[in-house]
């Protein structure tokens, strides 16, 4: 049997998903981080299947989001993203040190995946944290800096303000530099990571993400197997089927060892 537990730690709801009989063990902890504008339920589907194969599973809720809700338009919640992302970052560790100091999580056994701005997160967490050994980005990308770029040229192609003076602007950039994986992809250190993205995604590039892995594969010469990116040439921004089977089959190869 598998349980679904609503938990709070640090007064933030997270669920926490783990076969009945084996919920009191040490185990392989996974953490995954939903998209923006969504909530930690709508990933309920990888967690049952990644819990069936024996790993514990936490889906945090991201700040403005969900059961931590504070009313935002959908403009006022564009306008925190990057606010969202290096918080939910931080609070990665918060479970992390959490699960590992009950003795429910096996520390040298805890990976990181999440979907959209969840990859985002993903990849993020890698510049900052060792203790993740295995990861997932599914629609993610890890150049924070061009993306941000993007992303206020394409507001502006919509017509849509934010308001960021350029000293703001600025700003952001020199905090998004410390997080952004693509300036410093030496901190992937070997560690296994798995990309899944659509070629036709219209809300994170494709090209940034397999620009990326393109620059870093050759960095995985002594282990090849460590790294892999999965195009689906038809996909937007929505995973498929495949998407989904490949993170289980990712963390089982890689954090089953």
């Amino acid at each position: 049997m598998i349980i679904v537990e609503k938990s709070l730690l640090n007064n933030n709801p997270f669920l926490h998903i783990v076969k009945k009989s084996i919920q009191q063990k040490k185990l392989p902890l996974i953490i995954f981080t939903h998209g923006f504008t969504s909530a930690k339920e709508n990933n309920l589907h990888y967690a049952y299947l990644l819990a069936e194969k024996g790993f514990r599973v936490i889906l945090p809720e991201a700040i403005y989001h969900g059961e931590r809700d504070q009313g935002l338009t959908e403009k006022d919640l564009y306008s925190h993203f990057w606010e969202i992302v290096i918080k939910t970052i931080h609070e990665l560790n918060d479970y992390k040190e959490y699960y590992v100091e009950e003795g429910l999580a096996a520390p040298e056994q805890i990976g990181l995946a999440g979907v959209s701005m969840g990859g985002i997160v993903t990849l993020g967490a890698l510049t900052k944290y060792k203790w993740v050994k295995v990861a997932v980005s599914l629609m993610g990308m890890p150049a924070y800096e061009e993306y941000l770029h993007w992303q206020l040229a394409q507001m502006k192609n919509l017509g849509v303000n934010l308001d960021f003076a350029d000293e703001q602007i600025a700003e952001q950039v020199s905090v998004l530099r410390q997080y952004d994986l693509s300036l410093q992809p030496n901190m992937l250190e070997d560690r296994p990571l798995l990309f899944w993205h659509g070629k036709k995604d219209p809300i994170v590039p494709y090209e940034l993400t397999y620009r990326f892995y393109q620059s870093v594969k050759e960095n995985y010469i002594k282990k090849p197997e460590n790294i892999h990116f999965i195009t689906d040439e038809h996909a937007d921004h929505k995973v498929s089927r495949e998407g989904l089977k490949a993170t289980v089959e990712w963390f089982e190869k890689h954090l089953l060892q």
